[in-house]
């Protein structure tokens, strides 16, 4: 099992946090949300679950400011916010399998990264938008069937920015795993 020391997870939590911030806030168009990324990697690095707490804290406050102080629309807060709780809950336990599940720089672990990112992703797609679309109250005519179709078309983009995020971190991580001459356990 990958484990930080408590140094480097302070490290690690407070740059992710940082990239959440950044990228959350919406102030700077360019730079999409990484928020599903940062909670798959704080499940991996991290793994307490206070850590999931201070993250979960943090994203909310993070959505109070920007719409209550930053002029960013408010669209997406509604009665349905409340699940993404379990929705952010999956990608930090998907983050914390993969932890116990990684054994270095090798293909099986590429393929329980993989089928972590995949699972977790789409549990948590499901989870916030299906909870969007039944309890928001924008969607009220939406069938099964539309609510299928609307996953289709936004899910790819979805998977697409987490998968991005998630493929920097993974190169960052070989990159310093190597320059530091670190093992499975730091």
């Amino acid at each position: 099992m990958f484990t930080l020391s408590t140094k480097n997870q302070w490290l690690v939590g407070g740059i992710l946090l940082a990239v959440m911030l950044l990228t959350r806030v919406h102030v700077i168009d360019h730079l999409l949300d990484a928020s599903w990324a940062v909670f798959f990697l704080a499940g991996f690095y991290l793994r307490n679950l206070l850590a999931f707490g201070v993250f979960m804290a943090t994203a909310v406050a993070i959505d109070y400011v920007a719409t209550s102080q930053l002029g960013v629309s408010n669209f997406c807060v509604s009665q349905a916010y409340i699940a993404l709780v379990p929705a952010y809950g999956v990608m930090f336990a998907a983050g914390r399998w993969f932890a116990g599940q990684y054994q270095g720089e090798t293909l099986a672990s590429l393929g329980k990264l993989v089928l972590a990112v995949l699972i977790g992703f789409t549990l948590t797609e499901v989870i916030s938008s299906g909870s969007f679309y039944a309890f928001s109250g924008t969607s009220v005519d939406i069938s099964v069937a539309g609510f299928v179709a609307q996953l289709l078309k936004y899910a790819p983009h979805g998977l697409y920015i987490t998968g991005m995020y998630l493929t920097v971190a993974a190169l960052l991580h070989v990159a310093v795993k190597q320059v530091s001459g670190l093992k499975t356990t730091v």
